[in-house]
């Protein structure tokens, strides 16, 4: 096990953090005066963990190597999802280690789906805790989305290491000085979020806690009506461009930071991003504009912010958009698909590869009616070579094949199809609330078996860390040497 004390190295570390992170709360617990046991209990046990595996690999070595990054990077997140358990497990809530670890993974995967039935009634600091997993989640994948999946070429992300390090551009620094930089972005950012949503009426605690949910694209709120409890145009519309600023890819602040002013205008994936945000708006806006006989500037609101926040995986609702009808049901289901771009806080297919797909298509079909001709396919300039292409369409392929695989597994479990389909969408894409009346946007996840709850779990954790870095896992050929 010498080659991978490393790995545990880090993965000590990682809980270390986790276990200083798990004070805050108390500090909150302090102020609420909700004083009990439970974070000084978890915290305890996190960090005792945590120095264990720090202090039996101090032997380890600097440098990781293509294998050891693939079991880091699952067993990091899955070892703070279990640690980031025990809050909840200890809490006054009184649920279950299976509940527990669901709403672990919902937040850590920025995924937004909750077993807590009344919110209200939680206490503030395990709320404080559901919004600090999901904000550590939203830069874990950044950081790792920029640094470790390049190299790890997963679904096709080898292509923006290429694109970091065009020659046209300054060579980006080290990923180490570059996961600073997003640290430092992503905190401003959330600071800037708080600020806005304090000065148009949210309290202190609320402004913290959705500010660190909105940049994490995540979705967890304080109330069961989620965003929509506040009915307020200037926080949804405040809510609608962090979301936003979220899903928009990080690295596109560095080269703006770095003296590319004109990098969000000219980005390939950035232009599409905004360009599909405003085709959604207006199907949705036609459809229920012919479908609604009293419609009015109000429902034109609800249909901006859903749209904006079921297509980022986001979760928050302002509306029941699953009684539009059956077409916004299915138009949302497309959505949780998408996603946004790459080297955000957002999942699903993420728009690059919905962009190198239809050119590939398009390229197919002028084979078709040019047999002899010769289509290059470029993406930002750079030609994508048929490595990329079979990583990215395996990618998709694989992606709905798990999807489906999903979906009857929580068919079997007893659910319906609503909830069965859109509750596998949700867990892999990482939105947060299905379709339907169980898991819909007045409902949640409580209801469910505990075995739908483990299969949404792995479901997220596999749809966060892009399906290929669990699944090697599983090959007899990668433990051998």
């Amino acid at each position: 096990m010498s080659n991978y004390k490393t790995v545990f190295f880090i993965i000590g570390v990682l809980q270390i953090i986790l276990g200083i992170f798990m004070a805050i709360p108390i500090f909150s617990q302090f102020i609420f005066s909700e004083i009990d046991s439970s974070f000084i209990t978890s915290s305890a046990i996190t960090l005792v963990f945590g120095v264990l595996f720090v202090l039996s690999n101090l032997d380890y070595e600097k440098k990781i190597n293509l294998k050891q990054a693939f079991l880091l990077t699952t067993l990091s997140w899955l070892t703070i999802a279990i640690f980031g358990s025990l809050p909840f497990y200890f809490s006054d809530l009184n649920i279950s280690f299976t509940d527990s670890f669901f709403e672990s993974m919902s937040g850590l995967t920025t995924t937004g789906s909750t077993i807590i039935s009344n919110l209200e009634l939680a206490p503030k600091s395990v709320l404080l805790w559901r919004a600090l997993l999901q904000w550590l989640g939203g830069i874990g994948i950044i950081v790792m989305a920029i640094t470790l999946m390049p190299i790890m070429n997963i679904g096709g992300m080898l292509l923006f290491k290429v694109l970091n390090t065009d020659s046209s551009e300054e060579i980006l620094p080290s990923s180490k000085e570059i996961s600073l930089k997003l640290i430092l972005i992503y905190f401003v950012l959330t600071f800037l979020c708080a600020l806005v949503y304090k000065i148009f009426g949210m309290g202190n605690f609320d402004s913290l806690t959705h500010s660190m949910t909105t940049i994490a694209t995540g979705g967890f709120s304080n109330y069961n009506e989620s965003i929509g409890h506040f009915n307020n145009v200037k926080i949804e519309i405040t809510a609608m461009l962090f979301i936003i600023l979220g899903s928009l890819p990080f690295i596109a602040y560095i080269k703006f930071l770095n003296g590319n002013r004109k990098i969000f205008l000219n980005d390939s994936q950035i232009k599409t991003f905004i360009k599909l945000i405003i085709f959604s708006i207006l199907i949705l806006f036609f459809y229920l504009f012919i479908k609604i006989e009293d419609f009015s500037l109000s429902d034109f609101r609800y249909i901006s912010f859903n749209s904006i926040s079921i297509l980022t995986g986001t979760g928050y609702v302002t509306g029941k958009f699953d009684q539009w009808g059956s077409f916004s049901l299915f138009f949302f289901l497309i959505l949780m698909f998408i996603g946004g771009c790459a080297g955000s806080t957002t999942c699903g297919v993420k728009i690059f590869r919905i962009q190198i797909l239809y050119k590939f298509i398009i390229n197919q079909l002028k084979k078709i009616i040019f047999p002899r001709g010769i289509f290059v396919i470029k993406y930002e300039n750079n030609n994508v070579n048929d490595k990329f292409l079979a990583s990215i369409i395996s990618f998709i392929y694989l992606y709905i094949l798990l999807f489906f695989l999903i979906t009857a597994l929580l068919s079997l479990s007893g659910l319906d199809f609503i909830t069965s389909i859109s509750g596998a969408a949700t867990s892999i894409s990482n939105v947060g609330p299905g379709l339907g009346s169980v898991i819909g946007s007045s409902g949640n996840f409580s209801t469910l078996p505990d075995f739908s709850k483990w299969i949404l779990s792995a479901g997220m954790l596999l749809g966060r860390l892009e399906l290929f870095a669990i699944l090697v896992l599983f090959l007899p050929s990668f433990w051998k040497k």
